[in-house]
């Protein structure tokens, strides 16, 4: 008996020590770099998990000879039978790069698959410049209004986002948003950043994210760039309107165990489609060193610096092309125009503190100066002179953000945390508006001033996870120092202002099946205003809050066709905007926003790609009466996409759509800015390492408006102002050619 016994108590012993085992792991690439957001899948058990940035996993329940499936979009899919030394030795699994291929993507195992498929995007139809990155974004619109060099104007789900007021942008974990800006609330200058050295592009639509705080209302776009590049590069580009491009992309590193250093520099000029050439110039560079100091501890460091100048021919009335005074590509004053530059230093520390546990601590440090010459309304305010202003900062940005996420068990609930806290810092010097006269007289100065304005914040978030359930609610305080010294006082005196808020958020998320994808969001964000509009009014809804609400589907009807669609509604508080032009406050009232958003993404075979989006807005003023309660500028209808080939016979290319309809352009939709549909077209041959290329812009020479604004101006022989609608001219056909070499 007593043998019996202790035979069965062996075999239990046995079929245990085979049962419920832990396994461990790393996930690389073929050049041994760790790989983040691999799904880890047992099929027996249905058990799974996500690597961490560092390409580490840890999975639990699981018997031996179980098939774990290991998978991300754009590598093989590897499956492996768990053996015993699988439980008692951590494995390292290499995934092989593969072309992405639609019917590989399964929702359910997707952290985000909306951002998955504008991974796609990116890899089949790379983008030409640092501000159309943003164009990736479904629904995201911009324009370009007063030469290359000034931030690009944005529009996303109704909003006329001017230069980022409602869309909070970031790179690498620095801010890109200007708060306090000379020229506007919430400048958000993209140049500094050259475009081949984007590895992913995170983005959200509406304020449901706690670690996106200030400018989140109408969503958010963060800007990862890469380590290390594929192979070294050259490429040279030429195209009409005098414009050159060259860059390099270089790994000065290489063969250096566990750390990398890359170079990119880029140079750009371009006089542009207008009479008055713009005299476009610019050039970055940007260094990015990586050390893996152990498997536990990681270490990035980029320096980057970026200049540029311009001139540029402004926005130009109606009437003045009607009757033939100017071309379409002439101008009023052809002084307008400007320079700028930033130098962005950041240090980030990546501690794995355990299988399920990471702090990420990003610190960073930036110097910005900006000179804007503008001329809205010619000759309105100043018959003799003309109107043009000077728009004017020196400034520097410090900050710091440190993340903890952390996977636990609340009970039987996986749940995973994600505890943050951050700072930012802004001092502005002589911040400046001023009348001028030909971009060298100063007429006379209408604000100046310093400026400190001081962001601490903390969030939370949790996801528990009930296996097709999963429920994400979370909280973020903010906190807020304005400090204003007016310069044109004749005493000295400091006015300042402090404000908290803070903004609760829900997500819910349901996998109907593996491939369908039901979700529900809701939550409160905020942009800040002007420390010049704080500081001169009562802390009375000084940060306006958004309200909003998002409903959807994501859904694979078959394997290579992708669905998103949803409904939404976002409503904003009284707010009080300082116009940058006028060094004044106008205060607007509430405001709702309700649309539809559509994306759809179809691959024919390896190597076509159909890709369409689709919004419908229906956006108001609540304050005033119907009729005049139109939002000016705000977008109705916008729609792109097109049609792709990716690495047929060592072809690449596609033609591109994008359509932005009809708007009312003032309150009561008496003037309108018409829309427009232009279309793009490249192709690209590759030989071994040397690809050629050819890219048209507007392939069929559309007359379109980049830019419009119900303006009211003055021309040089009127007696009496016009209100009118005021355009920068889009692009005509525009052809380039470009070459790079790969080593």
């Amino acid at each position: 008996m007593r043998n019996l016994t202790t035979t069965l108590l062996l075999l239990i012993g046995a079929l245990s020590y085979g049962q419920n085992q832990n396994i461990r792991g790393k996930i690389i690439d073929n050049f041994a770099y760790p790989l983040a957001e691999a799904y880890i899948y047992n099929t027996s058990s249905e058990k799974h998990t996500h690597t961490l940035e560092n390409g580490l996993f840890s999975l639990g329940k699981n018997t031996i000879g179980d098939t774990i499936s290991i998978r991300l979009l754009g590598f093989k899919t590897k499956k492996i039978i768990l053996r015993e030394q699988d439980v008692t030795s951590p494995l390292t699994i290499t995934l092989h790069p593969e072309i992405f291929q639609l019917d590989e993507l399964i929702l359910k195992q997707e952290i985000d698959p909306l951002s998955v498929i504008t991974k796609i995007d990116s890899k089949t139809n790379p983008v030409n410049s640092s501000q159309e990155i943003l164009r990736k974004i479904p629904g995201l619109f911009i324009g370009q209004h007063a030469g290359g060099g000034k931030a690009e104007q944005l529009f996303l789900r109704g909003f006329d986002v001017d230069h980022g007021t409602d869309v909070a942008i970031s790179v690498d974990g620095i801010p890109v948003n200007m708060v306090s800006h000379a020229h506007g609330q919430g400048y958000a200058d993209l140049h500094f950043v050259i475009p081949e050295t984007i590895n992913n592009l995170n983005f959200g639509k509406g304020p449901y994210y706690a670690d996106q705080g200030n400018f989140n209302t109408a969503g958010f776009v963060a800007m990862h760039t890469k380590e290390k590049f594929n192979t070294n590069t050259i490429k040279l580009e030429l195209g009409d309107f005098n414009t050159f491009r060259t860059i390099g992309l270089f790994n000065l590193m290489e063969g250096a165990a566990k750390k990398d250093l890359s170079l990119a520099i880029e140079y750009l000029e371009s006089d542009g489609a207008f009479e008055s050439p713009q005299n476009f110039n610019r050039i970055n560079l940007n260094a990015k060193y990586t050390a893996l100091l152990s498997d536990n501890n990681k270490l990035n460091i980029t320096a980057s610096h970026f200049v540029s100048r311009w001139d540029a021919s402004g926005q130009i009335p109606e009437r003045a092309v009607a009757d033939r005074t100017i071309s379409r590509f002439g101008a009023i004053d052809d002084t307008e125009g400007g320079n700028t530059s930033r130098t962005n230093l950041s240090a980030t520390y990546s501690k794995f503190i355990s299988d399920n546990t990471t702090l990420k601590t990003n610190a960073y440090y930036s110097l910005y100066d900006f000179e804007l010459y503008s001329n809205f309304t010619f000759f309105l305010n100043d018959p003799i002179n003309g109107d043009q202003i000077k728009q004017f900062e020196d400034r520097s940005i410090s900050g710091f953000s440190s993340i903890l996420t952390t996977r636990t068990l609340l009970g039987t609930t996986t749940t995973d945390f994600n505890i943050g806290i951050g700072l930012r810092n802004d001092k502005i010097n002589d911040n400046e508006l001023s009348s001028t006269l030909n971009r060298k007289e100063i007429i006379s100065i209408l604000s100046l001033g310093n400026v400190d304005e001081t962001n601490a914040y903390g969030f939370l978030d949790a996801t528990l996870d009930y296996g097709r359930l999963k429920i994400t609610p979370g909280v973020r305080l903010d906190y807020f120092k304005n400090l204003y010294e007016d310069n044109l006082q004749d005493t000295y005196e400091t006015q300042s202002s402090t404000s908290f808020m803070v903004n609760p958020k829900l997500k819910i998320s349901y996998d109907v099946t593996d491939n369908i994808n039901i979700f529900l969001k809701s939550g409160t964000g905020f942009h800040s205003n002007d420390t010049r509009v704080v500081v001169a009014r009562s802390a009375d809804k000084v940060l306006p809050r958004a309200y909003g609400v998002d409903m959807g589907l994501s859904w694979k009807p078959f394997k290579s066709l992708f669905l998103n669609t949803t409904g939404w509604y976002l409503g904003l508080e009284q707010e009080f905007v300082y116009v940058g032009d006028e060094g004044v406050v106008e205060p607007s009232g509430q405001t709702k926003r309700l649309g539809a958003d559509l994306s759809a993404r179809y691959q024919i075979n390896d190597w076509l790609f159909l890709n369409s989006d689709f919004t419908y807005t229906y956006a108001r003023s609540t304050d005033e009466p119907s009729g005049q309660d139109y939002i000016p500028l705000a977008p109705k209808i916008t729609a792109a996409g097109g049609i792709t080939v990716n690495n047929f016979h060592e072809f690449s290319g596609g033609l591109q759509y994008r359509h932005l309809g009809d708007r009312a352009a003032n309150e009561d939709n008496s003037i309108i800015a018409e829309g427009y549909t232009v279309i793009d077209a490249n192709i690209n041959y590759t030989i071994k390492n040397i690809t050629v290329g050819i890219r048209v812009e507007n392939l069929f020479d559309t007359e379109w408006n980049e830019t419009q604004f119900a303006t009211t101006s003055r021309l040089a022989n009127e007696t009496e102002p016009v209100e009118e609608i005021h355009f920068t001219p889009g692009t005509p056909f525009f052809i380039k050619g470009n070459i790079s070499y790969s080593f």
